[in-house]
């Protein structure tokens, strides 16, 4: 419920009460002494989706567009009439001016912002790097990422060219800020040895979740623009929409961060292609919402404005999403086919070493540094390397090219194979280790 307060400018007065009379609203009226060019205050109860209609209906018999008006919450109404007009508007949507007012509050100061996209990136890489869920949900709590993504719709339905600029703005700078704390993070990781030797990130479950895209990412960044538009146009809590809305653009960005960090060219790729999928959506479908539901521009002579800058920015960002659905496509292609190889690769080791020749050796590990995939995409020599327990710590002798061997006659590949020998008999401080290094035959790699 709201409670309006309008002044009423001279001669306006018995037009203004006849309208609220007409809709049968209860109204208070008092002498305006303040202000020359206005004879009254007149404030009245209203349910909250009749608050625009009720005020065009008055802006069309004399209240000024750009007048003194208020609109605050009621808590309570005690009244008759009040409860038949709440009968007439079942609908709960927020006037056009509700909606800019929240949506300017939605998107905070900009150092507000800037510090707490920092702070929200460096806990989401922490999250992603320790393979914590509570770590990264506790970010996106804090993430202040809901506000630019529905300012800069509403700015553009309403046609409200400062609040979509600064929409805008923010959303790119909030995303740069979240890769760049990413990655600096990542490297303080890794340069202060915060981490194992020899991790790998990309092995992590939580980072690994951010590096799988598919068409089945975009149900997020759908339904958090959706929650997103209802969220802001019932006026109800923004808190944990903000917080699904984090979710499908935070973890994504970090996770660039970190795939630059650790020179991850594949993971930057795949991580990437999901950041900018779900910002788009979740841009296309508060957009395309807020529009549907009606919501225009004050000023008549704004819609056609506002009506071609809508479309336009639906059309840009249909075309972009539908580019990088071929790109999504693509990556998840290329993901499954990795995956595969992977799935292959230690069928393919156990089934050589399960030979008579090497009965004496056991599988300890197997590492894929380049995957065939990463080598397809960025002109990198495939290599996997294989560590096996043998006597000696010596590497069986043609081990290496027998496995060379069976994964180009099995998976088509050419790759770098290398074996690394201990011997897990000896003691630890004697612990004999050797390598066997297979390459590529020289010519034209298999594909």
């Amino acid at each position: 419920m709201r409670l309006v307060h309008v002044l009423i400018p001279i001669g306006r007065l018995e037009d203004v009460l006849d309208e609220l009379d007409d809709e049968g609203i209860d109204y208070a009226v008092s002498e305006e002494i303040g202000r020359g060019e206005y004879e009254a205050q007149v404030s009245f109860p209203l349910p909250t989706s009749a608050v625009e209609p009720v005020l065009t209906r008055l802006r069309n018999v004399g209240l000024e567009e750009d007048g003194y008006t208020i609109v605050v919450t009621a808590e309570t109404v005690v009244s008759k009439r009040f409860s038949e007009t709440k009968k007439k508007y079942t609908d709960l949507s927020l006037s056009r001016a509700e909606l800019v007012s929240r949506a300017e509050d939605m998107a905070p100061p900009l150092s507000t912002f800037v510090v707490m996209t920092i702070v929200s990136a460096v806990v989401a890489t922490t999250g992603l790097l320790s393979n914590s869920a509570a770590v990264i949900i506790g970010a996106m709590i804090i993430a202040p990422v809901m506000g630019p993504a529905i300012s800069a719709s509403v700015g553009s339905v309403l046609y409200e060219p400062k609040l979509f600029r600064r929409g805008v703005g923010l959303q790119v700078l909030g995303v740069l800020l979240a890769i760049a704390s990413g990655l600096v993070f990542s490297l303080l990781v890794k340069e202060t040895l915060l981490v194992p030797p020899g991790f790998n990130p990309i092995e992590v479950p939580q980072v690994q979740e951010r590096l799988t895209p598919n068409i089945l990412s975009l149900v997020l960044a759908v339904g958090a623009g959706v929650a997103a538009v209802f969220s802001l146009t019932r006026g109800v809590s923004s808190v944990l929409v903000g917080a699904m809305i984090a979710v499908a653009l935070v973890p994504p960005a970090a996770t660039v961060g970190i795939g630059i960090a650790w020179d991850a060219p594949l993971a930057i790729l795949e991580a990437g292609t999901l950041l900018l999928v779900n910002i788009l959506a979740v841009n296309l479908v508060a957009l395309s919402l807020l529009w549907v539901s009606g919501y225009r521009p004050v000023a008549e002579g704004d819609a056609g404005y506002a009506r071609k800058r809508t479309i336009q920015l639906l059309g840009i960002i249909t075309f972009a999403l539908l580019v990088l659905g071929v790109v999504l496509s693509g990556v998840t292609l290329l993901s499954i086919a990795d995956a595969q190889f992977k799935e292959n690769l230690n069928d393919e080791i156990a089934d050589v070493l399960s030979q008579q020749r090497y009965q004496n050796v056991q599988l300890v590990e197997v590492h894929i540094d380049v995957s065939p995939v990463q080598g397809l995409l960025f002109s990198e020599e495939p290599e996997v390397t294989i560590l096996v327990d043998s006597p000696g710590g010596v590497p069986p002798s043609g081990l290496a090219e027998a496995i060379r061997t069976t994964i180009k006659e099995e998976q088509g590949y050419d790759v770098i194979v290398l074996i690394e020998a201990v011997d897990a008999s000896r003691p630890a401080d004697d612990e004999a280790t050797m390598t066997e290094r297979v390459t590529v035959p020289a010519g034209p790699v298999a594909s």
